[in-house]
């Protein structure tokens, strides 16, 4: 488990001509019940990852949908210490890599060295802070590097090359490209402008480079996994997991798939 495990995994898809596709979901959704039988089910679909959401009271870079789920979690009372006890559980059941989304409050108050060893016993491979901004990374990164888990940086449309330079050398796993200047939501459309974007990400990261933030139907996927090496979804996967549409989550997911079989 850990980086190394989440590098290997994303290589042996890119390998054999796919793309990747990370759906996001907010533990505790429905219940800490549902929790692991969920990323089971979108492993099953095809799933290259999971980015498991942590609920949490100010979600600052989450829209609507994302916001909804996190209070429903929080409404069943679910917290990190039950999240993490799941995992260390049943961690054994699910065979691809984990990647937590979450903001620096829970991991300060769990307390960052105690964090990131049940992290690791929990078979947790990466880790997103989007509240927590490069200038201060040295506050987890001894840590998070003794425990072997990746920390991702996301770089949005307004990151400067140098910035954008930055953020590539220390990115590990993946490098988060925002794809909308704004909160987390599906979108009608994509940014005309994206495919630039990404092809400088591309031009300055080491590792692969993966597009979030507003893409919600399978042609969003194919568009946007021209420029990069796969996809964030997370709203739409929240809304169609809450709808039961379980055969949508996998036209989803096999839009980056190169051997999917087209009906039209």
């Amino acid at each position: 488990m850990g980086k190394v495990f989440m590098e290997q995994a994303f290589q042996y898809e890119l390998d054999k001509g796919n793309k990747l596709f990370i759906p996001y979901i907010m533990a505790g959704d429905g219940g800490i019940d549902r929790f692991i039988d969920t990323l089971k089910q979108l492993e099953e679909a095809g799933a290259t990852a999971i980015e498991v959401g942590i609920p949490f009271s100010d979600p600052v870079a989450d829209g609507p949908t994302i916001q909804k789920a996190g209070k429903r979690a929080l409404k069943e009372g679910v917290t990190l210490t039950q999240i993490l006890d799941e995992l260390v559980l049943r961690r054994e059941e699910i065979g691809i890599p984990l990647v937590f989304m979450t903001y620096i409050n829970p991991v300060y108050k769990f307390g960052i060295d105690r964090f990131f060893n049940r992290c690791e016993e929990a078979g947790v491979d990466g880790l997103i802070i989007p509240d927590l901004p490069a200038e201060h990374l040295d506050l987890i990164s001894g840590p998070a590097s003794k425990h072997g888990i990746a920390i991702i940086q996301l770089a949005t449309l307004t990151s400067s090359r140098e910035r954008i330079s930055e953020l590539a050398g220390l990115t590990e796993g993946f490098l988060y490209a925002v794809t909308i200047n704004g909160t987390t939501g599906a979108r009608n459309a994509v940014n005309e402008k994206i495919g630039d974007h990404l092809q400088i990400l591309k031009e300055y990261s080491r590792v692969p480079v993966l597009a979030g933030f507003g893409i919600s139907t399978p042609d969003h996927v194919k568009e946007m996994t021209e420029n990069c090496d796969g996809v964030v979804v997370g709203s739409r996967i929240i809304d169609l997991l809450q709808a039961n549409k379980h055969s949508e989550i996998k036209e989803l997911i096999d839009a980056v798939k190169v051997n999917t079989i087209q009906n039209n």
